[in-house]
């Protein structure tokens, strides 16, 4: 399980890496993970401190540090 959340970070980071600031949904539908894989990824990457995460209404958004 924890090899596949630093398998889904990385595809987060790249998603990121290519696009900026994503909307999480949008983020999600463009790598083509579940709700709760993404979170987890997420969390892995936040908790390393490479992301940014802001809420802005309903939507959150994520990016690079």
């Amino acid at each position: 399980m924890v090899e596949k959340i630093g398998i889904d970070a990385g595809k987060v980071w790249t998603k990121l890496e290519e696009e900026g600031r994503m909307n999480v949904r949008s983020l999600r539908n463009a790598i083509k993970l579940t709700e709760r894989d993404t979170f987890a990824a997420i969390g892995w990457l936040a908790k390393e401190g490479k992301l940014t995460l802001e809420k802005d209404g309903r939507d959150f958004y994520v990016e690079l540090s």
